[in-house]
């Protein structure tokens, strides 16, 4: 009854109890600390041109290049058991009411996207030496570094465009962009932008453009294709 198997087995036991409390009080304790998210986010520059829009693509087709200004402070959503942070912003447009399956419908696409480490982190982003040596840098031997969360983008260039599986987008109505983040903790479930307030949890303040249309297509001046005269 008290061999060694049944005793290494009690031990085991004990201690996936005790890891599995101490996980539970480590993620409840993201519950006690403020996460007060705000941001501002504009088009600056909008564009719709006709042909690849990657280069896997098999055919030609509208593609719209959003450039955007950002300023965000996201430090809040740093603790000591953040891991690292994924902000991404996405444009989004009512799908038009054409039938009732439609309705209530968004059409929505990334344009940016980043990931940004805690200090802790770092070394488990995809950074070369240089780059990695600067961060821990500035950082200074720190775990938790807020001001990794502020965020100052002017006239930033989209990392993808924006297609549509009709091949046409240009004049597109009410398109706006947001702001969105995913936390992902060292231990605890991922949380996504909220939408609610949540005890201490506040939903982000701003972090939504004015509405504004994709211009019509860009067209070629035929005069241009014709030769000088």
């Amino acid at each position: 009854m008290y061999n060694s198997l049944t005793r290494i087995q009690n031990v085991f036991g004990f201690f996936t109890t005790v890891a599995f409390v101490i996980a539970a009080l480590i993620a409840a304790s993201d519950l006690t600390a403020p996460r007060t998210p705000a941001a501002t986010v504009k088009a600056t520059t909008v564009q719709v041109v006709k042909g690849r829009p990657h280069y896997y693509s098999t055919k030609k087709e509208e593609y719209a290049i959003i450039r955007f200004s950002l300023d965000a402070d996201l430090s809040t959503l740093f603790t000591w058991n953040t891991k690292q942070l994924f902000v991404y912003v996405t444009a989004e447009w009512p799908v038009p009411p054409a039938g009732a399956d439609s309705m209530n419908q968004t059409n929505r696409a990334v344009i940016w996207d980043a990931i940004i480490t805690s200090p802790s982190a770092d070394h488990l982003g995809n950074l070369g030496p240089a780059a990695l040596r600067k961060l821990r840098k500035s950082a200074a031997g720190r775990a938790v570094d807020p001001s990794r969360g502020i965020l100052s983008l002017k006239n930033q260039k989209p990392k993808y465009q924006i297609t549509h599986p009709t091949g046409r987008i240009a004049e597109t109505d009410d398109v706006t962009l947001h702001l969105h983040y995913n936390v992902q903790p060292w231990v605890g479930a991922l949380t996504w932008t909220q939408a609610l307030d949540l005890g201490l949890w506040k939903k982000m303040v701003g972090g939504v453009s004015g509405a504004f249309e994709l211009p019509p297509l860009k067209k070629k001046d035929a005069e241009t294709k014709s030769k000088s005269r």
